[in-house]
């Protein structure tokens, strides 16, 4: 039997952290002394602490270490392993995307926008829409493509018209679309047309990480240049995953619905 002291040093788990671990059911001494209140353990229970040690570093919430020590199953104690990195992942990315944020705010003097004015006429395309929540915006998107390249193919630049409220509200309605001569009828694919309208134009380059600072560029554009109206953001997706692995190659217009009068200035 080891003290606590000597089991802290062959762990290199800490007295205070070994004693948490005790209050919190994850590690029970093999002995406590009656008497003195002095806990024990014993050389078998090196493993369990290293395992510990090792869940706790990557931030497994106690609740969670408790469920995979107890599970009988490996295969059980690996899914609950799983789950946690995807979860970890996550946060890795949010936390790049908000770093390119960042970093491109943070630019001293960040290049001048480069916007078109353009009047889009009327289209009938193939679509897929729905009222979506902010967060689930980019899983139904691709499960919305993934159905018009079934349905029409890969002909033509594929967009979406994004409602205010998806950004206001966090939940709105999203379309997105192919254009094709004769768009079908297919699950949840159909005809559309979408109405004429005067867009102010800008091209987003690279991934989406920041593409929120091209949308305050933009906007902040059309309040000093035009009358900006009320009607759905369209994006256009002349470059993206589909076309290249390169981040750097993708390129996604950006059309906010203005009615003008007058020259750009």
């Amino acid at each position: 039997m080891m003290s606590i002291g000597e089991f802290s040093r062959v762990t290199h788990l800490s007295v205070r952290t070994l004693r948490r671990y005790h209050d919190a059911g994850l590690l029970e001494p093999a002995l406590v002394d009656g008497a003195s209140g002095y806990r024990y353990y014993g050389a078998e229970q090196i493993p369990t602490a290293q395992v510990i040690h090792r869940l706790r570093e990557l931030d497994v919430p106690l609740a969670d270490v408790r469920r995979i020590l107890g599970s009988p199953d490996p295969g059980r104690r690996a899914a609950l392993v799983a789950e946690h990195l995807q979860r970890l992942e996550a946060e890795l990315d949010r936390t790049r995307a908000a770093v390119a944020s960042l970093r491109r705010l943070l630019a001293p003097e960040p290049p001048p926008l480069e916007v078109e004015l353009r009047a889009v006429p009327a289209a009938t395309v193939a679509a897929v829409e729905d009222d979506v929540a902010h967060e689930d915006v980019l899983s139904w998107y691709a499960g919305a493509m993934a159905e018009l390249d079934a349905a029409v193919g890969s002909a033509g630049v594929p967009g979406g018209l994004y409602d205010g409220a998806l950004f206001e509200e966090g939940r709105g309605h999203v379309l997105v679309y192919r254009p094709t001569p004769e768009p079908p009828r297919r699950g949840r694919v159909h005809p559309v047309t979408l109405p004429a309208v005067e867009l102010a134009v800008t091209t987003h380059a690279g991934e989406h990480d920041d593409i929120d600072v091209t949308y305050g560029q933009l906007g902040a554009w059309v309040s000093a240049n035009a009358l900006a109206v009320v009607g759905p953001v369209r994006e256009r997706y002349l470059a993206g995953p589909r076309d290249t692995a390169d981040p750097a190659a993708w390129r996604t217009e950006i059309g906010w619905p203005v009615f003008r009068v007058g020259g750009p200035a």
